[in-house]
């Protein structure tokens, strides 16, 4: 039998009755839920069907494997694991079962809606034309986000939070100066993936409640 406490990882319990004795016995366990958001899936000549990608995840032994949206971003139950443990665990499999390297970048339930409820800017801009959301391993150092936040333009404005940055680009992306080139990566420093704020609190609404 299976329950989920609001805000909470789901919990799981079954009930073991001896009717000799008339006695039962309560078994409860914890359950994380994570979410992987996967970087540069299929990309490079490469393309992996959802349902490929959700078998070697459950390959894993991982339970209640999900896709959402085919950008590479994997749901899963496990025991409680810290997210570096997972994303090592992952990294590697899917090097080993595909061929080449997939960084993944993981959050809990409970992060991801945190992160789905918080404003980077303030006042929010409504009329802008996109508002994504970097995932990185370990949050930006002093001198990182101090060249981030130096793309600061009238179409372009960054915040750092957390594991997170956040871009809210206010024109077209294709006009954006930063959407090609390499600036932005060399201003972190850190290896990143992106995900569209909408797809980020979509994910958030439907496997974090």
């Amino acid at each position: 039998m299976n329950r989920t406490l609001p805000g909470r990882a789901p919990w799981h319990f079954s009930i073991k009755y001896e009717p000799e004795t008339n006695k039962a016995e309560v078994f409860v366990s914890l359950t994380q839920r994570s979410i992987a958001f996967l970087r540069a899936i299929n990309v490079g000549g490469h393309t992996v069907k959802m349902d490929a990608l959700r078998a070697l995840v459950a390959e894993l032994g991982y339970a209640n494997v999900a896709t959402f949206i085919a950008s590479g971003n994997v749901i899963f139950d496990t025991p409680p694991t810290p997210s570096a443990a997972l994303e090592a665990e992952l990294e590697r499999h899917l090097h080993a079962a595909l061929g080449y390297e997939v960084l993944t970048f993981i959050r809990t339930a409970e992060e991801l809606a945190a992160i789905a409820r918080y404003v980077p800017f303030d006042p929010p801009e409504p009329d802008a034309h996109a508002l994504y959301v970097s995932f990185m391993k370990e949050p930006l150092h002093a001198a990182a986000e101090a060249r981030l936040l130096a793309l600061n333009s009238e179409t372009d404005l960054f915040h750092a939070h957390g594991r997170e940055f956040y871009w809210l680009c206010r024109v077209r992306l294709p006009d954006s100066p930063l959407a090609s080139g390499t600036l932005l990566a060399k201003a972190v420093g850190v290896p990143t993936t992106a995900r569209n704020l909408t797809t980020v609190r979509k994910l958030a609404a439907k496997y974090s409640a």
